[in-house]
């Protein structure tokens, strides 16, 4: 039982092994290759597309939060949508409704945000 088992998963130990050496071959090759001196403009600190200037807890512009909110939804409606259209004739009718339901929603959610202004960058 024990040799079948092992013969069984041994390709997949051969290939675990094969991408642990190639991965570090690439980072090997890429500290030996590459440039180790960055310029101050690259070691700078950014999170929100400004200068980091006082205090952490100061408040920043809603925007932000609004266009990751569009980003989620327009995330999860790909996300979702690629994996259906490619089962929609196994899933029938109730799928086909079950996905026009989802696509209101996030519909409904575009429309808010628009409403709200959130697509105006001023």
């Amino acid at each position: 039982m024990s040799d079948a088992l092992l013969s069984d998963y041994f390709p997949v130990l051969v290939f675990i092994a094969i991408a642990g050496v190639m991965a570090v071959f690439m980072i090997a090759a890429s500290w030996i290759i590459g440039r180790q001196k960055p310029d101050p403009e690259k070691d700078s600190a950014y999170e929100c597309g400004f200068e980091a200037f006082e205090d952490a807890r100061i408040k920043f512009d809603v925007r932000f939060y609004l266009v990751a909110i569009l980003f989620i939804i327009f995330d999860l409606e790909v996300a979702f949508l690629f994996p259906w259209a490619a089962n929609l004739g196994a899933l029938g009718l109730f799928g086909f409704w079950s996905m026009m339901i989802f696509l209101a929603v996030l519909t409904i959610g575009f429309v808010y945000e628009w409403k709200k202004g959130a697509l105006e960058w001023e």
